[in-house]
């Protein structure tokens, strides 16, 4: 059996989409295992809070805003973070947003702007930060991606198109990567209580849950919460070298039956 060094004491993470939700907890879940992190998003402001938390309570923590729709602010984020950090051993690409509606009838603009965040930013991220991982011989990619990138749901405009993009890029990378000691991975939430597709009003929702149903994607009323994902991620970085846990999905449990029912 081949012999992998182990990782380093020392692992800086980077996570884009910072600012709230799974990318937040993600933050949060590392940092108190001692990950130094480095915190980006549109809403830098917000990150540097969370990332002040985080030094308060003992933790290593960096953040500068990050554009990943942006080149040039995935670069300047990047030299940032390592500047204060150091070299990343970790990201996770996480930055997302949702918004309803049939493929065929949503705005081509707001279509290919949502593909853009999902995967191209991921893409930008692979592109300024897997070298410098194969040059280490070691690093995890990590990449969030969704169930209904396995299991489309309709009204979701071009979250399906964009996750499902996320995933096979993900997969991609990973036979590309093979024999450099960098990881590519996915961690794959089934329903989560998030702020994305929260600005969207009952009159369009209400519908949008009853046509799921009908198709079969709406069993029971659980959500996970974004500190489930991050466990995902924790448990996908922390694998020790020599073992490649490549698709994590994590699920929400249903609601216990009644006894007489089991």
């Amino acid at each position: 059996m081949a012999k992998f060094p182990p990782h380093p004491g020392r692992r800086p993470a980077l996570i884009a989409g910072a600012s709230s939700g799974i990318g937040a907890a993600t933050a949060v879940a590392l940092a108190e295992r001692g990950y130094p992190v480095a915190l980006g998003a549109r809403r830098a402001e917000i990150c540097q809070t969370l990332a002040e938390k985080i030094r308060a309570d003992g933790g290593e923590a960096f953040a500068h805003r990050l554009d990943v729709t942006d080149t040039a602010s995935v670069d300047e984020f990047v030299t940032a973070a390592e500047e204060a950090l150091g070299p990343m051993e970790i990201t996770v690409s996480g930055a997302g947003d949702l918004e309803f509606g049939r493929a065929w009838t949503m705005d081509p603009d707001v279509f290919e702007a949502q593909v853009r965040v999902h995967l191209v930013g991921a893409q930008r991220l692979a592109h300024r930060l897997i070298p410098g991982m194969i040059k280490r011989r070691r690093g995890d990619f990590v990449v969030i991606g969704s169930d209904c990138a396995d299991r489309t749901r309709p009204g979701a405009g071009a979250y399906n198109a964009a996750k499902t993009g996320v995933e096979v890029l993900a997969r991609q990378l990973r036979m590309e990567l093979e024999g450099t000691g960098v990881r590519a991975s996915i961690v794959r939430p089934g329903q989560t209580l998030t702020g994305m597709g929260m600005n969207a009003t009952p009159e369009v929702v209400g519908p949008l849950l009853e046509e799921w149903a009908k198709w079969g994607f709406a069993r029971h009323p659980n959500f996970l919460r974004p500190r489930d994902i991050a466990a995902g991620v924790v448990a996908v970085v922390g694998t020790p070298r020599g073992a490649h846990l490549v698709l994590a999905e994590v699920q929400p449990e249903a609601p216990l039956k009644d006894e007489g029912t089991q």
